[in-house]
């Protein structure tokens, strides 16, 4: 026969599930307060009932509430480490929502301290991942604005700045840092990119050949003289910068060729066509 304590414990036992069904069918239902209400019952009960704080960090995920999910989630995993469900949530949970948890607390930062800002950079980068290029223009710029020394912000803003068409205010920016980083690779390939994009086909060669010289080994370097240099008319140069950009990373250059129209003058050129012999270029 059970001892009174340990009778307790099950009927608490028996009572939690209860409360666990009640939010389920509530969180089905979409009444979202009243499930939180019924699970955080059914954890009250049995603080050590792993699916009440899974079921409890969903509806919390649903309600944009992400830390407090966050919480439950791993709570869940600490009861049950085991659980395949439970590591698959959390999996699917992060997946989802990392980059809004992320921005969240970049605000909550922000909204703390203003003048922060490395906050502000990584709260763009956020917004770029989501597509959001004009929040992320925004907070570059506040950046900029808050340190005018810092390259790396001054060098994102340029980046989101091409990635809408901006390409004057982007050369502007480039070139001040590549003024201040003579060997920045990455800033003279977005140069080249913002000059090309407006015909400036000469200056869009000069920045691409900086970045080539700094950093021989840059596929985009070479990947991007070859689109220009086809795109200029000039073949030769054009097929002898492929082929160094395709002995560097051959599979992402070739997928990179396939949708480029700048090679449309070249893809009947039969030294063009033999670098690609096997592929659907």
């Amino acid at each position: 026969m059970a001892s009174e304590d340990e009778g307790d414990r099950i009927r608490r036992q028996i009572e939690s599930d209860q409360f666990n069904a009640r939010g389920i069918e509530a969180a089905d239902r979409k009444w979202l307060d009243e499930a939180v209400r019924a699970f955080r019952r059914a954890i009250e009960l049995d603080p050590d009932s792993a699916h009440a704080h899974d079921n409890l960090a969903t509806v919390y995920s649903e309600q944009g509430q992400y830390l407090l999910a966050l919480k439950e989630y791993l709570e869940a995993i600490r009861l049950e480490p085991d659980s395949p469900t439970a590591h698959y949530n959390l999996a699917c949970f992060l997946s989802a929502q990392a980059h809004e948890m992320a921005v969240e607390e970049y605000l909550a930062a922000i909204k703390l301290e203003y003048d922060y800002p490395d906050a502000h950079v990584n709260l763009g980068l956020c917004y770029v991942d989501r597509g959001e290029h004009d929040k992320a223009i925004a907070e570059f710029r506040i950046a900029c604005e808050l340190d005018p020394v810092d390259l790396g912000a001054r060098q994102e803003l340029a980046a989101s700045l091409i990635d809408v068409g901006e390409f004057a205010e982007a050369i502007r920016h480039l070139k001040d840092v590549l003024k201040a980083d003579t060997q920045n690779a990455d800033a003279a390939i977005d140069l080249g990119i913002a000059y090309s994009a407006q015909g400036f086909y000469a200056e869009a060669e000069r920045a691409f050949q900086v970045a080539h010289q700094a950093d021989p080994e840059e596929v985009l370097a070479a990947y991007h003289l070859a689109a220009l240099y086809a795109a200029w008319g000039r073949a030769p140069e054009a097929i002898e910068m492929l082929e160094r950009a395709l002995t560097i990373e051959p599979d992402r250059v070739r997928t990179w060729v396939d949708s480029d129209r700048m090679f449309d003058g070249l893809r009947q050129d039969p030294t063009f066509l033999n670098l690609f012999r096997g592929t659907s270029t």
